[in-house]
């Protein structure tokens, strides 16, 4: 999540286990472990936790995280600070319906999609997420 900071901008908070009320029920080797995680920025919210169930994380290719941008800007930023010691999959480019658009898979092994809709900002002189 701090990765994520430094990408995306935001305010970060963290909650351990340890800090929480289930911080008794707990084995302590999980006491460090995030129950929750949330970086707020400009209207949206991206959540996380290290709580898996006992089979532990597994990653897969079923989710890829969206982020709609506010400007061209963002877009080009938050893509190049995203892919930093992961993987460009998909370029950001002009689509057909009036979008940039581009794809990653940063170092952690997640899916990212990266989205600003030009022509609807351009015509409302307005950004919105």
């Amino acid at each position: 999540m701090r990765f994520y900071q430094r990408a995306l901008g935001g305010e970060l908070a963290v909650q351990t286990i340890g800090e929480s009320p289930l911080a008794e029920k707990m084995p302590v080797k999980m006491k460090a472990c995030i129950l929750h995680a949330s970086l707020v920025k400009d209207g949206w919210i991206l959540m996380g936790s290290d709580m898996v169930s006992e089979q532990g994380l597994i990653h897969g290719n079923a989710v890829s995280l969206c982020l709609n941008c506010s400007s061209e800007a963002e877009i080009r930023n938050s893509y190049e600070r995203l892919a930093l010691g992961g993987k460009a999959t998909h370029p950001i480019e002009n689509t057909f319906w009036g979008a940039l658009f581009g794809g990653l898979t940063d170092k952690f092994g997640n899916h990212w999609v990266l989205h600003f809709h030009q022509t609807q900002h351009q015509s409302t002189n307005k950004c919105e997420n």
